[in-house]
């Protein structure tokens, strides 16, 4: 992807506890703080193409992202089409960044057995590279089959695709079948490890928790639900595992799996709440989030994740880039 080298900051659309419509003057100043990208999420709420859908009419020149639309949720002609729509609305700026999601949102929401997650997502970015460059694919993959589809239109520009990556197994993957590899719960130290494993020709684009307050404790209160939620679901903990926190976590998850959950977020080091979440002052989030850049992190984007009382909006500015 040509932008993989720029200097990019990028921004987690939407931002907590606001509704979308409320989001256009956020997104039309975005650009003049200096941001470069809007990404989206999804989980159990807003859907991650809405929202690009809607910031595409209000800026021209950020760049777009799906950070990441679910395989196994979609099918992959739905999952073409929602891409050559964003990419059709913002040509030449939109990622369709894709991922196997977790065993959480797959089987117990969705009732989807989650199965061969690597070989899913490889045939995903076969299929998807091929049907957005405009060609008409009837193929038998390893995990799905797909007869006589072709986009109508086809995108006039094909967006970049992103892997959702977070060991070295898809790491590889992204680097050798999409433009980008995204990830998240990641330290700046963390940054190494992972590049070593993706090589340096692929993006790497990280989403980070940032909770700008002077207060510690509410800050690392925050911090350990979060990290509770993520890091009991297995595809987190083999991740934090291999960035070597499994012995740091254990404590934590042993007592979540107890049913013990005020014990599980008492367990959580303040040393890894401190590494996975960015907080402190506005100057000082900025100046944590620059670090992940100086260890070779390409798009940093930023998750405002706000303690009682605060304004994620007005954030915003507060963390434009330095």
């Amino acid at each position: 992807m040509a932008a993989a080298r720029t200097a990019r900051w990028g921004l987690t659309l939407p931002l907590p506890g606001m509704g979308l419509p409320e989001h256009r003057e956020i997104v039309e100043q975005l650009e003049d703080l200096g941001y470069t990208d809007a990404w989206s999420a999804e989980m159990n709420g807003v859907d991650a193409f809405t929202p690009l859908a809607l910031a595409a009419g209000w800026s021209d020149r950020l760049r777009l992202g799906t950070a990441i639309a679910a395989i196994y949720t979609r099918g992959p002609g739905l999952l073409a089409m929602s891409g050559a729509t964003l990419a059709n609305l913002a040509p030449g700026r939109f990622v369709l960044g894709v991922g196997t999601s977790s065993q959480v949102i797959v089987e117990q929401w969705n009732g989807i057995p989650f199965v061969r997650p690597y070989q899913r997502a490889r045939d995903t970015l076969r299929f998807l590279r091929r049907t957005l460059a405009g060609e008409k694919v009837d193929e038998e993959y390893e995990t799905f089959a797909v007869h006589g589809f072709r986009l109508d239109p086809p995108p006039a520009v094909p967006p970049g695709l992103a892997l959702a990556a977070l060991r070295p197994g898809m790491l590889r993957l992204a680097a050798a079948e999409a433009d980008a590899a995204i990830t998240n719960w990641v330290a700046p130290s963390d940054v190494a490890t992972i590049r070593g494993v993706v090589g340096d020709e692929c993006e790497l684009v990280a989403r980070l928790f940032v909770c700008p307050t002077t207060d510690t404790g509410a800050a690392r209160g925050m911090g350990r639900r979060l990290i509770a939620a993520y890091m009991t679901v297995p595809v987190y903990a083999a991740f934090q595992a291999w960035l070597g926190r499994g012995d740091k976590l254990k404590p934590m998850q042993d007592a979540w799996a107890a049913g013990d959950r005020r014990g599980a977020l008492a367990a959580i080091p303040d040393e890894v709440v401190d590494e996975l979440v960015v907080h402190g002052d506005p100057q000082a989030c900025r100046e944590r989030l620059a670090e992940y850049r100086a260890q070779g992190l390409d798009t940093p984007c930023i998750a405002i994740t706000p303690v009682p009382g605060m304004d994620p909006a007005a954030m915003v500015p507060l963390l434009a880039p330095i």
